[in-house]
């Protein structure tokens, strides 16, 4: 008799462990590894959501409710997605006054964030956390999506926004993604991929075009395209940002490390014409490179997942606007690409998620009334052995592989 009871009590245990298992699993969907193929139908639950591919395996997809962003892409659509996506967010169907981190690996922004011609700050406020909120226009609001085919789709959009200075901006958004197909990302990149070696590509068109009566000037403040790309952040991951190398009272400082308080140098390093930066979603914290001193790729990799990500732009010349959270000496000595790390805020509050961010900028857009600045960025993703990989990331970023990967190896703490 008592050997039954145990036996009982024993089942009993592990049935309600699978059960607590179950309901955990069931309410959780972003914690898990999830495919291309899952995040698509979640997406789809709650949006709709518009994949891009020439059907030879990788695929993109983007929603146009959340301005038209990539949300993710993948080498194959049986195989997990690259992109963050903030699943508890979308499923709770809940809006946020601050910001709605959607999440995507690639979405659209316009700058400066802030200074004083910000736009995610109202006027008069201080520039602390808990005065910062994003624009419904970059955060809630619909793109109107104008024409589909297989491999591109495009957005538009018409608003209005007034910075800090009181300047009111009437404006039209054009956005296009296009899909790239795996055989022409040699040819574009003007580099040979290796055998063995995976890719998955798409390219933005960005636009703003100046809707109102008078020209926008630097005396009321200028806008600028930003884009903003969320990946999944991993103790692994390192975000590089090649520089150009010469003399500081030429070309001024290597790198703006001070967003978010000056970033601690075991996250990150200078090493042989690279920033490196660590991308582990574990401490807020932020980078910037200078037009002067930027370079037209930069990127990530995991070794780990023997992930590869590239990103390319021009850095045409021109001003670009300073999105630091203070009152600027030289609103248009902003940077041209930057990398951001989510960790806890300065309050002790968890952070958005874990990930990170590669981003660019457009130069300000100063702009006749009827008149149109474009933006374009390219990004590629690249998965395979190391060896191979090296062979890409040496002939676009300069960079060693092996070495990035060891650049904070015992660091993986968040601090």
């Amino acid at each position: 008799m008592r050997f039954e009871w145990i036996v009982f009590s024993f089942s009993l245990i592990l049935l309600l462990i699978g059960c607590g298992n179950q309901k955990q699993s069931s309410n959780d969907e972003g914690k898990k590894t999830m495919t291309f193929q899952e995040d698509v139908a979640f997406l789809k639950k709650h949006a709709d959501a518009v994949v891009l591919t020439d059907g030879s395996g990788p695929a993109i997809v983007v929603v146009p409710a959340y301005q038209g962003r990539v949300m993710t892409s993948a080498f194959d659509q049986n195989e997990p997605g690259i992109g963050w996506i903030n699943y508890d967010l979308i499923a709770s169907g809940k809006k946020r006054p601050q910001i709605n981190p959607y999440g995507g690996e690639e979405r659209l922004w316009l700058g400066p964030e802030g200074g004083p011609y910000a736009l995610f700050f109202d006027q008069g406020k201080p520039f602390t956390l808990e005065h910062w909120r994003v624009p419904p226009l970059l955060d809630t609001e619909p793109f109107d999506l104008v024409t589909w085919t297989e491999i591109s789709v495009t957005l538009t959009k018409t608003a209005s926004l007034v910075n800090y200075a009181g300047t009111v901006f009437d404006f039209r958004i054009d956005r296009t993604v296009r899909f790239l197909s795996p055989g022409t990302i040699g040819t574009i990149l003007g580099v040979q991929i290796p055998d063995g070696v995976r890719g998955v590509a798409y390219e933005t068109e960005n636009s703003i075009t100046n809707l109102g009566q008078e020209a926008w000037t630097k005396k009321g403040g200028l806008l600028s395209l930003w884009i903003l790309g969320m990946y999944k952040a991993t103790p692994t991951t390192t975000a590089i940002l090649p520089f150009r190398e010469g003399p500081e009272e030429e070309l001024g400082p290597i790198v703006n490390d001070a967003y978010f308080g000056k970033v601690p140098a075991d996250r990150l390093k200078i090493h042989e014409g690279l920033i490196l930066f660590k991308a582990d979603g574990q401490y807020r914290s932020k980078i910037g490179v200078s037009p002067r001193r930027a370079m037209r790729a930069l990127g990530s990799y995991d070794p780990a997942r023997k992930l590869l990500t590239i990103v390319t732009i021009d850095v045409p010349r021109g001003d670009y606007v300073n999105s630091m959270w203070e009152m600027q000496d030289d609103p248009y000595a902003g940077d041209v690409v930057n990398a951001y790390n989510d960790g806890p805020q300065g309050d002790g509050k968890p952070g958005l998620g874990a990930f990170f961010e590669l981003e660019t900028s457009s130069p300000a857009a100063e702009l006749e009334p009827g008149r149109t600045l474009t933006h374009y960025q390219r990004t590629f993703h690249f998965t395979g052995e190391e060896a191979d990989l090296q062979k890409i990331a040496e002939a676009i970023l300069g960079a060693d592989l092996r070495a990035v990967a060891n650049a904070f190896a015992g660091t993986s703490q968040p601090r």
